[in-house]
């Protein structure tokens, strides 16, 4: 089951996290303040983010991404999947339970 590695501006981050759980896309999204310096168009660029980790299961993982790229204001939104080797049984259990 993959973790979805999202980057958000802080005024879209809490909207993207709060709709992915209430629609049942992800079982649970972390939100982790950090600083993003990155090159766009010519410039580096400096700017405060927020990292959006959604739990979530491969059937879901492709509604997700969609759901993402149409709330997020970005032109090209980071959204990284990654897969895990290792995760304790009784979370996974949870997680597949929570994503419909």
């Amino acid at each position: 089951m993959p973790t979805i590695y999202i980057t958000a501006p802080p005024e879209a981050a809490e909207e993207i996290a709060e709709t992915l759980v209430a629609e049942r896309l992800a079982a649970c999204v972390n939100q982790l303040e950090a600083t993003s310096t990155y090159h766009w168009e010519g410039t580096v660029h400096r700017d405060e983010e927020v990292v959006l980790l959604a739990k979530t299961t491969d059937d879901a993982d492709d509604d997700l991404v969609d759901r993402v790229l149409e709330l997020h204001p970005d032109d090209v939104p980071c959204i990284e999947r990654f897969d895990e080797c290792d995760v304790l049984e009784s979370f996974a259990t949870w997680r597949a339970d929570s994503v419909a």
